[in-house]
């Protein structure tokens, strides 16, 4: 991999210009370094990692990462601050770039384990573990949420959070520009029914011009990318991003206007080939590094004989 990104790198506001959003049982190590060999300028985020699983089940595994993903942010879900300031300390130590709080998740686990959209109803609470996790590191720290919850007003409240987040030392918002419904949707469904507000976040921004905002939420596109831009400081793709991944490619070209030639998709999987015969080595399972190039030749000929030939691999040397 030609150009690396250094985790003690200042982030500036074009650190957010286009993000990878973290997504459960996908955005893993694995996943992170294949979309580190399509785009060198992207912003990636870990997966959610509960708190409790890092302090009180002492499992800082679950913080590896491999040095080529930087700049790569590492999201924590939870409520506790004291536990968000060591686990926050933990990153940095770790090598993280930044820390993102998870305000934003819709499942009824994390509900229930006080992690996530439900937060969105304790701005007091969020400025109180923001704060703490601000203080007990250099790092940027920033949050992912909605534009609200439930039956909760998208007008003034949402100005409120926005503001008491801001207020309390975060200066980077990642918002999915959809409401999150607690009652009667699950996470899937909430990711597609609740109507897209663009507009809104647009105009979280020209209220909050200090601020970093990043739009998520049913982008597809890198032109859609660009149109965004016009509006806000960065952008998020999630699962676009992840079952197209080829995408990935042109957004150094595209938006970071580098004048640097795309990796095709033979020479990306021989770079992942590399990587994954020294996992495979180190005990991991073939699939597991395996099933986040399923989607590489999408809308190609031949994306389903590339599929079939990806589920049947026992030796990852046949990549």
């Amino acid at each position: 991999m030609e150009e690396k990104v250094s985790s003690k790198q200042n982030i500036s506001k074009k650190s957010h210009y286009f993000c990878v959003a973290p997504m459960m049982a996908k955005t893993d190590r694995h996943a992170r370094f294949f979309h580190r060999i399509l785009t060198k300028r992207a912003m990636l985020y870990t997966e959610m990692i509960p708190i409790y699983g890092i302090i009180k089940g002492k499992n800082d595994k679950l913080l590896e990462h491999n040095q080529e993903e930087y700049p790569l942010a590492l999201q924590l879900g939870g409520s506790d601050p004291e536990m968000l300031a060591e686990g926050s300390i933990m990153g940095e130590e770790k090598g993280y770039t930044e820390i993102n709080l998870n305000i934003g998740c819709p499942s009824p686990k994390a509900s229930n384990g006080r992690i996530g959209a439900c937060l969105m109803k304790e701005p007091k609470l969020i400025g109180k573990c923001i704060n703490l996790m601000k203080s007990s590191t250099k790092l940027t720290i920033s949050i992912k949420t909605r534009i609200g919850i439930d039956d909760m007003d998208i007008g003034r409240p949402l100005d409120d959070f926005i503001e008491t987040v801001s207020d309390n030392g975060c200066k980077t918002v990642i918002i999915h520009a959809r409401k999150a419904l607690l009652k009667g949707l699950n996470p899937k469904e909430n990711r597609n029914i609740p109507p897209l507000n663009y507009s809104r976040v647009y105009d979280l921004k020209n209220k909050f011009p200090n601020l970093n905002i990043v739009i998520n939420g049913g982008i597809k596109s890198i032109d859609e990318c660009k149109y965004h831009l016009k509006y806000t400081d960065g952008v998020m793709l999630g699962r676009y991003a992840y079952d197209q991944p080829y995408i990935l490619s042109n957004v150094d070209n595209e938006l970071f206007e580098l004048d640097n030639k795309p990796i095709s998709r033979i020479d990306a999987v021989k770079e992942y080939k590399k990587y994954c015969i020294n996992e495979v080595k180190k005990g991991t399972s073939t699939n597991l590094v395996t099933r986040h190039i399923m989607g590489l030749y999408h809308g190609c000929k031949g994306a389903k004989t590339w599929r079939k030939k990806l589920a049947k691999i026992k030796d990852v040397k046949q990549l």
